[in-house]
């Protein structure tokens, strides 16, 4: 990567869905023509300009940039210009293996919102050496996938080892609340994962590790909990049913935990679960949920329902939640932290917008240009980071003060 790039950040896949969320939360906290340096990005010139006319007056001095996700040169002419690059494109298996590693070879810094575990770990197996070389930093999961859950549990852990010297052996999310609306692309990505498990029995021997994403002398450990269905839990005093997103989070936390060489313990175990409340009602929607995910990737995992869900249930790709929707979205996690001493500690994390997607937006533009400004002092070395080990201090407080979180230590 040249010494002075031109850009301090190139968002890639501006022309989608997310990518413009993205975009115009960067206008909206940098403006066009400011200190910030940044540019969109995609194959498309006609798109890109479309784009930048939406977006409005204010957008007119942006940069365009025309890069393919499948053209390697072009991607190397883009990453040279760049400090760091966010990418929106997905599904990340099929259209963002090039751009990864033209970064790791460059040295320049990349994030993105993928959730696709496997993906993630033939990246890190094929392009860490050259990103350790190179300097490049590159961090995914930058949205709600896995950022709440990621910098949920740093907080809580940075509090425990305030208030006690020691940190949690155990931690447990509940999703108290979540109001949101799947895309297109997202949609696009569950579906290309589930394929993938069921054609190559390595993808899901992957996909099925909660260990599967950390260092290779790290890839085993103690037998992790997982909600499979309705289930009371006694620390949360709730019933409680699979999350979804569980099979990804718990991932980057353990990868987390495992980069900072487990100071959690040998044994630190971690899970995610929907809580659906108490009593007879809380029960009955913990199992309504639970069948209904079951149906789901069963009807997933079958090629004629799956073609049916593609054309007739779920959104198309370009496809997501209005302004309006992502305005009333909104989610609630409560994590509870414990210790063989009977310590116990418990944090809210928040976040006022539609998680997939108004949420996802302004916290991947957040840590996009944290990734991209506070460099390089104090910042870890190149090689694929998580949210938390790359930039949790410094991340927290802007998602706070400019991306409507909240992260918050309650009386136990």
């Amino acid at each position: 990567m040249s010494d002075q790039p031109k850009f301090d950040l190139v968002l890639l896949g501006a022309t989608g869905f997310t990518g413009r969320l993205v975009a115009e939360y960067l206008l909206h906290r940098h403006g066009a023509a400011g200190e910030f340096k940044w540019a969109l990005a995609g194959r498309s010139r006609d798109k890109l300009e479309a784009v930048r006319s939406e977006l409005g007056e204010s957008a007119a001095d942006l940069p365009l940039l025309i890069a393919d996700s499948h053209d390697r040169s072009s991607l190397d002419a883009l990453v040279a210009q760049t400090r760091a690059v966010c990418s929106t494109v997905g599904p990340y298996a099929l259209y963002g293996g090039e751009l990864v590693a033209a970064c790791a070879a460059s040295g320049t810094d990349y994030c993105d919102l993928t959730g696709e575990v496997p993906w993630m770990r033939r990246m890190l197996d094929a392009h860490e050496p050259a990103a350790i070389k190179s300097g490049a930093r590159l961090v995914h999961c930058c949205g709600f996938d896995s950022i709440p859950s990621d910098l949920g549990v740093w907080f809580l852990q940075h509090h425990a080892q305030r208030l006690f010297g020691k940190p949690m052996s155990r931690i447990r999310l509940g999703v108290q609340s979540l109001r949101g609306k799947m895309s297109g692309g997202t949609a696009a990505s569950m579906l290309n994962i589930i394929e993938s498990s069921r054609s190559d029995p390595e993808i899901a021997r992957i996909a099925k590790n909660p260990y599967a994403l950390c260092p290779e002398e790290f890839r085993k450990g103690p037998r992790q909990p997982y909600v499979k269905g309705p289930k009371f839990d006694e620390d949360l005093d709730a019933w409680m049913a699979p999350f979804v997103m569980a099979a990804i989070n718990t991932r980057i936390v353990h990868r987390s935990h495992a980069l900072q060489g487990r100071p959690w313990g040998e044994d630190f175990t971690y899970d995610e679960a929907m809580m659906t409340g108490r009593g007879f009602k809380g029960r009955r929607r913990a199992i309504t949920w639970s069948l209904a995910l079951g149906g789901f990737a069963l009807g997933a995992s079958l090629g004629p329902t799956r073609k049916i869900m593609q054309k007739r249930v779920l959104p198309k790709p370009g496809e997501g939640p209005s302004p309006e929707e992502q305005e009333r979205g909104l989610f609630k996690l409560l994590l509870v932290g414990r210790d063989d001493d009977g310590h116990e500690v418990r944090v809210r994390v928040t976040g006022d917008r539609d998680p997939g997607y108004g949420s996802t937006s302004k916290m991947l533009g957040e840590a996009a240009y944290t990734l991209a400004t506070d460099v390089p002092e104090g910042s870890p070395p190149g090689g694929f980071w998580t949210p938390s080990t790359a930039m949790a201090e410094k991340l927290i407080p802007r998602l706070v003060e400019h991306a409507g979180l909240t992260f918050e230590l309650l009386d136990s």
